[in-house]
């Protein structure tokens, strides 16, 4: 016996995949046409993955580091894809890019912590940074 804890998969008839392709939301028999549309096909596909991942995780969960000393956690993710999106349209738009979220460097990793009103918040912010993003 080993070790290593059981892995966790929602998927039933392939159970080294992590959804089944019948269920995974990323699948469409609908292919993109065009680069936009391949560009938009793909950042779908990225987003759902991590919101996948982070699906049913408690606060501690989420906010569990990866190896410490590092900072790295989903919830950390979670914070800095809302970054990431923010700074996306700091490229695309004038007036530069707009001031960062939860501070400076790695604040959105460090502030990471297993407290619900910063896993909605984490949540909420990535939403509303990835629709104004699509909007842009």
């Amino acid at each position: 016996m080993s070790n290593r804890p059981e892995r966790w998969t929602q998927a039933n008839v392939h159970p080294d995949m992590w959804v089944d392709p019948d269920d995974d939301p990323r699948e469409s028999d609908v292919r993109p046409e065009g680069e936009r549309e391949t560009i938009d096909d793909f950042l779908t596909g990225y987003r759902h993955t991590l919101l996948m991942k982070c699906e049913g995780l408690s606060p501690e969960q989420l906010a569990q580091r990866s190896v410490p000393p590092s900072t790295m956690s989903l919830l950390g993710m979670l914070r800095h894809l809302a970054e990431v999106e923010r700074d996306w349209r700091g490229w695309i738009l004038p007036g530069g890019p707009p001031p960062k979220l939860y501070g400076p460097h790695d604040a959105d990793f460090d502030g990471a912590t297993a407290d619900q009103e910063v896993v909605d918040a984490a949540y909420a912010d990535l939403a509303r940074e990835q629709a104004e993003t699509d909007a842009a």
